[in-house]
Order: structure tokens, then sequence, then C-alpha cells
């Protein structure tokens, strides 16, 4: 029988190759720190253990890398890793096959699994008996009939290798976080940034047409096709500099750059080669450079540059339009184009003229910087309304870009001063009145003297404790700031300005205006706290406040985050908020849970939310803060949404009561009586009803943050909810199945 099925397996072309691997059996582990700790494929090109993630020395993440002796130990990429980033401390943490056929990645100085395939017998699965890893480098668990329950080639990374197939609706992302490879259901390939800008794509339109269920696949001969099960007819398809030569090992990897490769093993050089790129212009990946700017050196490769550097001492475009007092100009960069990434909406105008289209910036007091592009069908005036600012620069452009900067003069050093000296008269006659007087002025200037030491010591060391904290933040401009108490006292002027609960306002250098927060210190371990600061500044979403930096001193904990001029939602929730803007407050919110639910490398819960951490911008834009630092599950983030929802909609009734009010046919009365304008009845109906569907006290009821996010656009529907406040776990079974059809889709 069971040669019986490997013969199947060998003569399913587009299937996995032969499983001739050594049998992995029930209670096997591996544990990080042993040696030679892998599980290894029966040909040996591949092999599953424990690696350290660039830029986490002191981290492990468990994945498959390629093993052949004929590649060199430096040249074997990884191509696949459990969790798709996560990673696990040296503390004895272990990577094991259970008894129960789970596979499961346990941290130790956690004391939980921090990843599993969810494959044990009281899932869904059929019961687990065995593992593989194949000679193609695909992990599988197979049951007592050696049929595949589970495999690694279903759940990617940032790497496919031959004949893995990125089905409909599923991606690969980057090690960065930022980009992402969609194969999006009209089968088409997207590579986006932070998930909402598309930057490239195939342009497949037959597939879009048909709409059939398409795969990407990369071929063992070279060549990158989307296609239907038949591969000989492909909707779209490109192929590799040697395609068809004779090469052994390939892979396509979506890099840390954001860009999509297709890399060739050359025996002869002993090196990975480059066959394909999908962007080939590097500059032209969208945000390549974070909030510089893209260039390329005499060796034709990319560069990140900051072209703001005589004007500020972070990458970001000078102008702040609440610090700047003595009015502004407009310095102007020949061959460059700019465009804003936090958040990515440029206000394009055409047709306009380079002198009407700097003009149209000085004059609005939100604008940063333009950029006129006269090579285009007609010229356009490009405004950036953020200081976070991306571009490309060659000198071969004709577009060109003016940055608004601020008048104000700059500080000066106040250790630097000028050094004043005396004359004094000799006298050849002495006087015990002169004596006196030269023997108190000579002390009088010795303690002068010990004062300018004292102070300049005290200063220098001061200077020396800056650069330290200097030389330890991240010069990364995408990265995070650490900051001493110290520094936070001085940004803050000592906690004068305080514009919410535990919230002030602070000043960088620059006169760049943040919002520092303190949070309890006692909640979270400094090094998870340090950790998962440094993870949540790589973060980017529009809805999510920037996190410029972070102190952790003293017991203290501080989070400083980009300035929000309207406070909390905790200070609007009753004034200044119509009904649109708490619509939209409750549909943004929705938007930043769900990216960090489920767009993130690894899930990330927020913990907390409460109306106290959405902070409110300038256009009452709603940006949520004091996220990435919870460990709970993502139904508790449902509930508290659910919660924040109902205060913000009600003024902050009683819940049970709003409930009752609602299903008894007087929903209008529950709204908040200070809201001005009136509100939506169809729009109020929704809310309700998916806030109650959050809050439902049974968690395996609540909805996913993707299903909230459908309901509040309008493009799902949703069955009037139980009463929320019952615990229905005794009919959960008949709950579940009602459950399942709670939401119809009435628009794709």
């Amino acid at each position: 029988m069971n040669l019986l099925l490997q013969a199947l397996f060998l003569s399913l072309s587009l299937c996995l190759l032969p499983f001739v691997a050594s049998e992995i059996q029930l209670g096997s582990k591996l544990v990080v720190g042993e040696e030679n700790a892998s599980w290894v494929s029966k040909n040996g090109d591949f092999a599953l253990g424990f690696f350290t993630p660039p830029g986490l020395p002191n981290r492990f993440s468990i994945g498959i890398r390629f093993n052949s002796q004929s590649i060199p130990s430096d040249q074997r990429r990884v191509v696949w890793v459990a969790g798709a980033g996560v990673s696990v401390s040296d503390n004895a943490s272990y990577f094991e096959l259970t008894s129960d056929g789970d596979l499961v990645l346990f941290d130790s100085s956690l004391g939980v699994p921090v990843w599993t395939s969810k494959t044990n017998r009281f899932s869904v699965f059929s019961s687990v008996s065995s593992a593989l890893l194949g000679d193609d480098g695909n992990l599988v668990l197979l049951d007592d009939k050696e049929e595949i329950v589970w495999e690694s080639f279903d759940t990617p990374a940032d790497t496919l290798l031959p004949n893995q197939k990125l089905k409909a609706f599923e991606m690969l992302r980057a090690a960065s976080e930022s980009s992402s490879l969609h194969m999006v259901g009209s089968g088409r390939l997207e590579l986006r940034w932070e998930s909402n800008i598309t930057f490239w794509s195939s342009t497949n339109q037959e597939a879009v047409k048909k709409r059939e269920n398409l795969s990407a696949v990369l071929t063992p001969e070279g060549a990158l096709l989307v296609s239907h099960q038949d591969i000989t007819k492909p909707v779209w398809s490109v192929f590799g500099e040697d395609h068809n030569d004779t090469v052994k090992f390939r892979f396509l990897r979506l890099d840390r750059d954001g860009n999509l490769r297709m890399y060739s093993f050359q025996e002869s050089s002993r090196t990975w080669r480059t066959v394909w790129q999908a962007v080939e212009n590097q500059c032209r990946v969208f945000a390549t450079c974070g909030s510089q700017v893209c260039s390329f050196n005499g060796s034709g490769d990319s560069q990140c540059t900051c072209p703001y550097n005589a004007f500020a001492s972070k990458c970001l475009t000078p102008y702040q339009k609440l610090s700047c007092k003595s009015g502004f100009s407009m310095v102007t960069f020949e061959n460059m184009e700019l465009y804003g990434i936090y958040p990515a909406n440029d206000t394009v105008v055409s047709p306009v003229s380079s002198l009407r289209c700097k003009k149209m910036c000085l004059e609005d007091d939100a604008c940063t910087a333009v950029t006129y592009k006269n090579d285009v069908e007609k010229p356009q005036c490009v405004m950036k309304l953020t200081r976070y600012v991306s571009g490309y620069y060659d000198a071969s452009l004709s577009s060109v870009s003016y940055v608004k900067t601020c008048l104000d003069p700059r500080a000066v050093d106040p250790s630097k001063g000028e050094v004043v000296g005396s004359v004094t008269k000799k006298s050849h006659s002495v006087c015990l009145s002169c004596l006196l007087g030269v023997t108190s002025t000579t002390f009088v200037l010795f303690l002068a003297f010990q004062v300018c030491v004292i102070v300049y010591v005290y200063k220098r060391k001061k200077k020396e404790a800056v650069k330290r904290a200097e030389r330890v933040r991240n010069p990364n401009p995408k990265g995070v700031v650490v900051f001493s108490v110290d520094e936070i006292k001085e940004m803050t002027n000592d906690f004068e300005d305080n514009i919410g609960p535990k919230m002030f306002k602070g000043v960088m250098s620059e006169n760049e205006l943040v919002l520092v927060k303190e949070i309890e210190g006692a909640l979270t371990e400094e090094r998870k706290f340090r950790s998962s600061a440094a993870k949540i500044g790589t973060m980017h979403h529009k809805n999510l406040a920037k996190l410029e930096g972070y102190c952790c001193e003293r017991g203290k904990r501080f989070l400083v985050y980009e300035y929000a001029k309207n406070g909390s939602l905790l200070d609007h929730h009753a004034k200044n908020l119509t009904w649109r803007r708490r619509n939209d407050v409750c549909l943004s919110v929705a938007k930043a849970l769900f990216y960090l639910h489920s767009e993130c490398r690894e899930f990330v819960s927020h913990g907390s939310l409460s109306l106290g951490n959405i902070l409110i911008g300038e256009e009452f834009e709603a940006k949520l803060t004091e996220y990435g630092f919870g460990s709970c599950a993502a139904d508790k983030d449902v509930e508290d949404f659910g919660k924040m929802v109902l205060a913000l909609v009600t003024g902050g009734c009683e819940e049970e009561w709003v409930y009752r009010e609602w299903i008894e046919g007087r929903g209008e009365t529950v709204v908040d009586r200070s809201l001005e304008g009136g509100f939506d009845v169809e729009e109020l109906e929704r809310v309700l009803r998916i806030s109650f569907w959050c809050v439902q006290v049974d968690e395996r009821l609540r909805p996913s943050m993707g299903e909230v996010v459908k309901v509040l656009e309008g493009t799902l529907s949703v069955d009037p909810p139980p009463p929320p406040f019952v615990c229905a776990r005794s009919s959960a079974t008949n709950s579940s199945e009602s459950g399942q059809s709670l939401y119809e889709s009435v628009r794709e």
C-alpha cells in the first residue's frame, strides 16, 4: 500500500515531489542550542531547524533552509519560517511534533506556545501519525493512510519554492513587514505597500475577465506563472534569464526592500543570481527608502539619502504648521519626485504652472512640499500634506520639488561662549588695603573659576550623556528612538502641558511636536516592553499613531507618538464630533485592529482598547495608541471594540439599557443627546447590530475584525444579535451553526 501511494505521488507533476525523507515520529523535538538539532530531507537538500533572524541576535525562529553540500553555508537561504517570523528566546525553547499530532513552537521564557499548526486530535483535521520533510522542501503532516493533513507549502512566509502555489487570497510578506505580494481573487498578482498602495501588478486582463480561481506557481524551469490547473495555458507568465537552463535550485522571494525577485543558484560561482525582478528600477518600489529619497550611485546601486540634512536632524520635511512662527520659504530640488507615505494620499492639481504650484503650497498651511511634473500629458502639481515623505532623484527626471522650510532661528549651542580676559596694572608700592583687595578679588575669581569648571564639567557630562543616548538610538529612519527619563522631562517641560489622562504635549529637536503618554510601568516587564516597542516602531498604518520613541527607565514607561492636536477620544466623545465623525472613527479603529490581527507578519493584539487611547488628529482622523503591548486573544479586542463603539455612539449609557431600547424598536433614543446635526438611521442600525455581536458573552459568537470592517463599510449585512449579556454555552453548537449565516455578502 505504501509503495502504491508513493508511486501515485510521483505521477502528480504539480503536487509534492516523492516523500523519500525519513519519518519524523510523534514526540520528536528540536531544542534551541542543541548541536546539530535539525530534521533533514532524505537527499540532504533541505533542513528544518532553528536560526537567528537578522537584527535579533538573542532570538530564534524555526524554519526550513537549503542544506545541500554544494551550497556554501553562508548561502543556505531560509525558505520557510513557522508563523512567518515568530521568534523565541534561547532558554530551552523548543519545536515539537506532539503526541497529539500538533506542531508547536514553545517559548520557555513565556511558558506558552507562540505558534502551532492546529492539527491536534481535537481539531477538524484527521489524526496525524507522522511528519516528513520532502526533497522539495515541503514539510508535511500525514495521517495513518499517508494522506496529507497539513503542509508548509500552504503557509508561505516570504518565499516560494518550485511547484509551490500561491493561491487566491494568499500572500507573501516581506521580512520588513511593509510590503506584501497578494494573489487577488481576480487572478492577478499585486505588490502592495502597507496593504493599501499597489505599486506593481501582473497585467493578465484575461484572468480579470474570467474571474477564475487561479494561483501563481514557480516552475522548476524558472518561470513564474498565473494559471488554473493546466500550467501549459497560463493567463500570465514571466521567465527568468536562465529559463530552461539546467539549474538545480531556484526560489522566488519578496525581499526586505519590497521587490519580488527570482533567484537561481549558480554552480560555477557558488552564489545566488537574480534572474528576474518585478520592478526593474528599485527606486520605483514604493517607499523603498522610508522617509528618505532614493537615487543611484556611480556603481548603479540604489542608495537612500536625506535631502533635508541642512534643515532637520531626522529625515522629515522640516516645516511644521503648529510650531513655525516666523514664516517660511520654499527650497528647490531639481530632478526630484516626492510623495507622501503617512498618509499616502497626495493632492494632485492639473493643469498648473510651476510658479503656481509653489505658490499653492505656500498658501496652504497643511502643505509641507510639492512636486511639479511636466513630463505627463498635463502638467501636474502634487501636494504633500504630511512630513513623512519619500522620493526618487535622477538627473534624467524633469520633475522639480519644492520643500517648505520654517524661518524660525535655530537654537544656539549654549556651551559655546567667548573667553573674556582682563589686564591689571602693576603697582610698586605696598598697600595693605590693596593686598586685602587683591586677596579677596583673587579668592572671588578662584571661586568663580571653580563654579565655571563645575558648570563646564556638568554641561560636558550632560552633552556626553546625550551623545551616549544618541548612540543607542536606532539610526534607521523607520525605527524608534530610546529616550531617558530626563530627556522626557525636558521634552515636556517637566510635564507642564497636560492634554489628557497621563498625556503631555512635547517638543523634540527641530521644534517637532510630539505626544508623550505615560503607561503603567508595573504592567509590562522591561525586556518585553523594549522588544514590543522596537517591533511596533516598524508598523505603519494610517489609523495607528506612529511611535517616534519610548522610555523604559527607573520603573517608568513612556511612549512618544506623533502629535495629535485634538488629544484623545475621551476628551471629544461628547463634543465637536458629529455623527459622521463618530462613524468614521468606528471604521478607522476597526481597520487598525484588523491590520494588527491579520495583516502584520504575526498576530498583534491591543489588549486595552478604550476611548482614552484613541487620538484625534487635526482633521479629526482617529489614530490608535498603546497597540502591541497587550497579550490577549483577538476576541478580547473585539469585545473592547464593541464597548468603545457603544460608548461613543450613546455617550456612555449603560449597555443593557441600550440593547433593551434598541430591541424594542427605540434605537434612536440611545444616541448621545449632545450630538448635533442628527444621524443616519441606517448607519445607526448597522453600528448597533455589529456592536452587540462584538460584546457577546460567549466569545465564540463574536465576529472577526475583518467582518466588522465589512459590516461598517456596508459590504456585509448582519442579522440582529441575540441578547449579548447572557452566556449561551449550553446551546453553543446551535448558536455557532446559526452564527455562520449571520453575514451575507451584498457586494464584492
